[in-house]
């Protein structure tokens, strides 16, 4: 769905990462912390509609993972508490939640959005509707070279590998530039700032819709 109505309202418009009711430094600076609480949380309401014996297999490795973590820390890493072996699941799993939350909105949110009935062709939409990040050696380790520096490589070719991605970068940008379409790149600061000083138009109100006379 995302990849396919890229910045689509409503469809693939990164609308689940929208908390209306947190201020910017909160949602910006405190709430990623809450990052891997709400996961499997989301994981197992997302459950709900699928098929019952992919949702018990999905519950069961979700619960065998959390417990698998929690009995390394208290019967290899020696924590005598339940306390402190859960805030070192909390602080571990939280060590990326940061990036990984900042990185999911920017790449989409804040760029041109489309309605249904007036989106335009697919490689405008891919082309107008997502950003790259600069490559960094942490971001590109933790979360791979689709969702940092080739992620409109990645929404173009949702199957490709993140080495692959990496190897049709060059051709992807220069046909792009060569059909004068943008190709979005931008740093993680840059987009950090934005954010801040425009939260409210961004992460609050409904996005406008873009009108591209002339591409459709």
């Amino acid at each position: 769905m995302h990849h396919g109505y890229t910045n689509v309202v409503g469809l693939g418009d990164s609308s689940t990462w929208k908390l209306p009711c947190l201020n910017r430094y909160v949602y910006m600076f405190l709430a990623p912390f809450l990052v891997p609480i709400m996961t499997p949380l989301v994981a197992v309401e997302r459950l709900r509609k699928a098929d019952l014996g992919a949702a018990l297999r999905t519950l069961a490795l979700i619960s065998l993972g959390l417990y698998s973590h929690y009995w390394l820390l208290r019967h290899v890493s020696g924590f005598r508490s339940r306390g402190s072996a859960l805030l070192c699941m909390l602080l571990t799993r939280s060590l990326l939640a940061h990036p990984y939350l900042h990185v999911n909105i920017f790449q989409h949110i804040g760029l041109p959005m489309f309605s249904l009935d007036k989106k335009p062709r697919r490689i405008h939409m891919m082309s107008l509707g997502v950003l790259n990040l600069p490559r960094q050696p942490v971001l590109d380790w933790a979360f791979g070279h689709s969702l940092i520096s080739c992620h409109v490589e990645h929404h173009l070719f949702p199957r490709l590998s993140d080495h692959m991605c990496l190897k049709v970068k060059p051709v992807v940008s220069q046909f792009l530039r060569d059909k004068q379409l943008p190709y979005n790149e931008d740093s993680y600061l840059s987009r950090f700032r934005l954010f801040l000083s425009r939260y409210e138009e961004f992460m609050v109100h409904a996005p406008p819709i873009t009108e591209l006379v002339g591409l459709q």
